[in-house]
């Protein structure tokens, strides 16, 4: 149960990134870490919104839908650092095994983001220090997080009941998707 693969040998195998990540250089102008998560594990997410400041707001961006809602962007309303917690807990088994999507926490005292992306690359904006010793606290080393072409995303139909309860968990403010986000 894997959200990326891609093949190896002439089989398709599920595509982990090494626990790496890529600090901004001052040519880049880039204000951002990108980190590659292993496993897809949200774990990571959590582990870097500890970082943020509460309230905090996630935006599910649903690209690829299977029928459990239509492709947009469902933006939650205000979320204490628990309640992130509970909702990553909740749907783990989705978050890992599909690829239909990317989701984002954002911390507005901060003007903070961390977007997790359907290649299982997390990109942290915001406070760049406190990430930074998170993910090395997390055994995470400089490096250059990097997707595998070809590669393909994986939409589960046993995870379509998760999907669809993930939907139904907040009262969600929907917006279309932009050019950006569509696969």
């Amino acid at each position: 149960m894997y959200r990326l693969g891609h093949m190896v040998g002439g089989e398709e195998v599920e595509h982990t990134h090494a626990p790496t990540f890529r600090l901004p250089t001052p040519e880049s102008r880039s204000s951002r870490i990108v980190v590659g998560v292993p496993g897809s594990d949200p774990t990571l997410l959590l582990k870097l919104a500890g970082c943020l400041e509460a309230p905090l707001y996630v935006l599910y961006i649903l690209h690829t839908p299977r029928g459990e809602a239509e492709p947009g962007r469902y933006q939650s309303s205000e979320l204490a650092f628990d309640e992130l917690a509970s909702f990553i807990e909740d749907f783990r088994p989705f978050l890992i095994g599909d690829g239909r999507f990317d989701l984002w926490v954002y911390s507005p005292s901060q003007k903070a983001t961390l977007a997790w992306d359907r290649h299982n690359l997390l990109y942290a904006y915001g406070p760049l220090e406190c990430y930074e010793a998170s993910l090395r606290e997390a055994g995470f080393v400089p490096g250059e997080p990097a997707v595998p072409a070809p590669h393909a995303h994986h939409y589960r139909a046993d995870l379509d009941h998760l999907a669809a309860r993930l939907v139904a968990r907040f009262d969600w403010i929907y917006s279309p998707l932009r050019p950006e986000d569509e696969q």
